[in-house]
This record gives structure tokens, C-alpha cells and sequence, in this order.
């Protein structure tokens, strides 16, 4: 069990935590629709990107070097913002930072974009993510050896996870998990080809679903092992379950998010009756929804409301795990469970996904993160907060 201490949103909806869950709150999207020349791709497509001209803008207020590309802008102006509150040295020797992403920046591997967005005299390491994780944890003056989380979409919760083990075995007295991911002609055009991506709004869960929207984010959340909190916001329970069911396709019937959230609750029982909402991966592509709602039913949680963000934010890759815990906290500290943008009607399952925002006054809630290779994992949080 460990504390949050800070946490920082830079996403298509804001610019702060803060600025994010108002909008999400207002039932706005960030996902929009971008000619196919935005990235010489073949075809058009919806998805939620930063704003790039406010990114610079907002960074030369902490930095006057701008030898950063936009994804490491981003990562490094989320810490900021995560830390604005408890000050917490992040320099230390006894700070931890762990990236969480999924690509990096693999944008600078077309040279054409390379030149004219990175000095070419970094664009070789650049790419790697290690040298990523490297600068933003430099920036900050921090002394260790970054930790680098790669696991596909459960990366966020996995370094969520790392960041818990390494807190516990007292290593360190703080770990800075910072999620990002940027979108590329590489990326977009990969899940064109899978022929993932919605035409339009995404809507998951919904029995009309056909896709997914991407987004581009950065999100930290700073963990403690003291006994400070933020806001009463503790990480009790965290799991990775790989089911092994193929390099890109879940399991159909759930196999290992089913066993992710039969581990995170096996010592927590008693407290299943107090778990407000279920904040689930919800892609909105056929495959993952039915996967997810498979596991669920077999775990006997289909009575808990359910809801997905990725019409909200897209899914923002190896952010989405952390940018999606954030939100999640903030509707549990104001006594909310989030409505699923998008969602009109599930003919499949006898799920509980929720429509509407409505108010709960329970104390814990489930995230669940599923991806490539078979990878699954869910977290179990916990507020003090009175609402």
C-alpha cells in the first residue's frame, strides 16, 4: 500500500489535472476529426492530439532550452505540474522516475521529420527510450538510472505497479511515473491497417461499437512510500496477468484480466461491497470490450458500474493506464462515477455501464489495462476522503 502524492495531466482536454477532469466532467471529448495530410497518411481519421503551439508556449515558462522534442516537452511539463504541490525533491538520490511508453519517440526514425524537429546531432539516440527517460529525469537533476516500463497499453498501470514494488522493498522514498505517448504516421497508419480505428466518435461498450480513437498525452503520478497523501489516495493492489493468447487479438473469454482482478482482490473481499466503479480498459473495438466484459462477468463483478475514457482522451497509448487512474481518482474524491461517452446500448452482456454521471459515496474503485501479447493487469485504490 502506498500514497500519491502529486499527479499532472497534459492531454487534447488541458493542461493540468485540474483542467482535464473539468472538462471530462463537462462531457467534452479532445477527440476531433484530422484530414490524412496532418500525417501524410492514406486516409483521414479522429483522434485527440495536443496542442502543440500551447505545449511550447507553456514549456519556455520552466525552461528556456529547447532542444526537447514535444513528447518529452510533454512528459517533462506533467512532472512539473504533478510536483507544484508537495515540493518533494526530485533530485534525490532516494527518487525514482519510470517512464511509461509505447513507442517514444519513433516519429524520428523519418528523417524528413527528424531534421526539423530534434538538432541531428541527438536524433540517434533520441529514439531510444532509455535516452528519453534519461532526459527527463536529468532535467529534474535526479541522480538514478531511470526505470523504462514497454508493455504494450498496460505500460501505465505496469509502472504503477513497478513504482509500488520498488516503494515497499524501501529502495526509494518516492517514484515518479510518468506516461507518455505522441502520435506518428507510424502509429496511426499501423492501427489503419489493423483496421481498428473508428470513422467516428468512439463507443465502448456499446453494442454498435467498431473502433478505437487514438490520442496523444503525458501524465505523472508521484507515489510515497510515507505516510503523506494525496487527498487520501492510496494504491493498494496491483497485478500483470499474461494470458498468452496471441501477439495482437485477447483472449475471448478473458482469461487474463480475469485472473488480474481475481488477485488484486483475493485479500480484499470483505471490501468488494465498497468498490464504487470499474474503470476499464473500453477500447471500443469488438475484440477488447467482449474480452473485458467476458472477465468481469466470470469474476462476478458485473453488478459494479462500469465505465471507459477512451472517448474522452482517445487511447493515449502508454499514458492511457496513468492518465485514466488520474481521472478515476479525482471522480472518487468528489464522490462521482463518470459516465461513458459514446455508450447507448450493450445487447451482450448484463453489465452495469454507466451512461450517466451519478454520485456514490464508496471508497474504492478497479482499473483495468489490457494489451498486445496477451498482457493484462488491474489496480485497486482507495480514498479516506469524506465527499
Amino acid at each position: 500500500m502506498i500514497n500519491i502524492l502529486g499527479t499532472g495531466i497534459i492531454s487534447s482536454l488541458g493542461f493540468t489535472t485540474e483542467e482535464n477532469f473539468k472538462a471530462v466532467k463537462q462531457g467534452f471529448s479532445g477527440v476531433k476529426y484530422y484530414d490524412a495530410g496532418v500525417f501524410n497518411l492514406p486516409e483521414s481519421f479522429m483522434a485527440a492530439l495536443v496542442e502543440k503551439k500551447r505545449l511550447d508556449d507553456e514549456f519556455v515558462k520552466i525552461s528556456a532550452n529547447n532542444n526537447y522534442t514535444h513528447l518529452e516537452k510533454a512528459a517533462i511539463l506533467s512532472v512539473f505540474s504533478a510536483n507544484i504541490e508537495m515540493q518533494i525533491d526530485l533530485s534525490s538520490a532516494r527518487t525514482i522516475f519510470i517512464l511509461s511508453t509505447t513507442k517514444g519517440n519513433i516519429d524520428l526514425l523519418d528523417r524528413q521529420y527528424a531534421i526539423s524537429n530534434c538538432p541531428k546531432s541527438e536524433i540517434e539516440q533520441s529514439i531510444y527510450l532509455w535516452r528519453t527517460a534519461e532526459l527527463v529525469a536529468c532535467f529534474f537533476g535526479n541522480v538514478n538510472t531511470p526505470i523504462v516500463v514497454s508493455n504494450a497499453c498496460i505500460s501505465g498501470a505496469a509502472a504503477q505497479i513497478v513504482a509500488q514494488r520498488e516503494l515497499e522493498a524501501e529502495n526509494y522514498d518516492y517514484a515518479v511515473v510518468v506516461g507518455v505517448d505522441f502520435l506518428s504516421k507510424f502509429i496511426i497508419s499501423g492501427f489503419q491497417s489493423f483496421k481498428a480505428l473508428s470513422p467516428k466518435l468512439c463507443k465502448p461498450f456499446d453494442k454498435d461499437r467498431c473502433g478505437l480513437n487514438l490520442g496523444e498525452a503525458a501524465a505523472t503520478m508521484i507515489f510515497s512510500r510515507e505516510d503523506k497523501e494525496f487527498k487520501g489516495v492510496k494504491l493498494l493492489a496491483g497485478v500483470v496477468r499474461n494470458d498468452s493468447c496471441h501477439i495482437s487479438a485477447p483472449s475471448r473469454i478473458g482469461e487474463g484480466s480475469y485472473r488480474a482482478l481475481k488477485s488484486i482482490l483475493q485479500n480484499f473481499t470483505s471490501h468488494t461491497a465498497q468498490i464504487a466503479f470499474i474503470n476499464a480498459h473500453g477500447t471500443a473495438t469488438p475484440y477488447n470490450d467482449d474480452m473485458e466484459m467476458n472477465a468481469i462477468t466470470r469474476a462476478r463483478l458485473e453488478h459494479i458500474p462500469l465505465n471507459s475514457l477512451k472517448s474522452y482522451f482517445g487511447h493515449t497509448l502508454g499514458a492511457a493506464g496513468v492518465v485514466e487512474t488520474i481521472i478515476s481518482i479525482c471522480a472518487l474524491n468528489e464522490g462521482l462515477i463518470l459516465k461513458t461517452l459514446g455508450f447507448e446500448e450493450n445487447e451482450q452482456f448484463s453489465l452495469n455501464v454507466c451512461n450517466e454521471t451519478s454520485k456514490t459515496d464508496k471508497k474504492y474503485f478497479i482499473k483495468m489495462m489490457a494489451g498486445f501479447g496477451g498482457v493484462n493487469s488491474a489496480l485497486l485504490y482507495t480514498t479516506n476522503n469524506t465527499n
